[in-house]
C-alpha cells in the first residue's frame, strides 16, 4: 500500500510541476507578444490592464493545479466534489482545513500539496515581479525620469597622465540632458608600465 501512495504523490507533484512550467512558458510567450514593438505607447491604463490580465492568468493556472489534486481526492479519498475541492484549495494555499480530512493511508498528500502549492506560488510571484520590473525599466519615461538620469563623463582621449597607477583627467565640464553643467573628475585604472609587472 505504501508504494501506491508514493507513486500517486510523485505523479501529482510532477503533473503540477509540468502544468506550472507549461503555463509559465505560455505566459512568457504571451507577455513578449503583448509588449513587442513600441513600449512608449504603454500608458498608465494599458500597463494596469496588462498586469491585471497577467495576474488573472496566474490565478487561473493555480486553480487548475489545485483542481488536479481535487480530482484525485474525489476519486480515491473523499465522498463529494465539494469536500475534495475545499480540501485541495485549503491545502494548495497552505491554509489547511480542520473539518475535512483524508483517509489515514492518504494523509501525507495534504502536506505534500501544501509544499508543492507554496513552491508553485513562489514561481508565479517571481515571474510577476520580473514582469513588473521589466515594465518599470522598459516602459514609457516621464520628463521627470529623464531629468533624474545620472550624468556621464565623456573620456578625454588626449589626456593619458598616470598618477599612482591611475589615469586621471582634468575635471571635465559635462552638460547633462537637463541642461545642468557639472565638473567631475574621471579616474580609470591602468596598471603602470614602469612597475615592471
Amino acid at each position: 500500500m505504501f508504494v501506491r501512495e508514493i507513486c500517486a504523490a510523485a505523479v501529482l507533484i510532477l503533473l503540477t510541476l509540468w502544468l506550472q512550467c507549461g503555463g509559465i512558458a505560455m505566459l512568457i510567450t504571451w507577455f513578449r507578444g503583448s509588449v513587442a514593438g513600441d513600449t512608449e505607447k504603454f500608458g498608465l491604463f494599458r500597463t494596469a490592464v496588462l498586469i491585471v490580465r497577467f495576474t488573472t492568468a496566474v490565478v487561473v493556472l493555480h486553480l487548475i493545479e489545485a483542481l488536479v489534486w481535487a480530482i484525485f481526492y474525489r476519486w480515491f479519498c473523499l465522498p463529494s466534489w465539494e469536500a475534495a475541492l475545499y480540501f485541495s484549495a485549503g491545502s494548495y494555499g497552505t491554509v489547511g482545513c480542520s473539518d475535512v480530512s483524508l483517509p489515514p493511508n492518504w494523509r501525507a498528500l495534504g502536506p505534500l500539496e501544501s509544499i508543492t502549492g507554496a513552491l508553485m506560488c513562489g514561481i508565479s510571484v517571481s515571474l510577476l515581479f520580473a514582469t513588473i520590473q521589466w515594465l518599470i525599466h522598459h516602459g514609457p519615461r516621464s520628463p521627470r525620469d529623464e531629468a533624474s538620469k545620472p550624468l556621464r563623463a565623456k573620456p578625454d582621449p588626449e589626456d593619458h597622465s598616470l598618477v599612482n597607477g591611475f589615469q586621471s583627467s582634468k575635471a571635465e565640464a559635462i552638460r547633462s540632458e537637463s541642461g545642468v553643467t557639472v565638473a567631475t573628475p574621471r579616474l580609470i585604472f591602468r596598471p603602470s608600465e614602469s612597475r615592471g609587472g
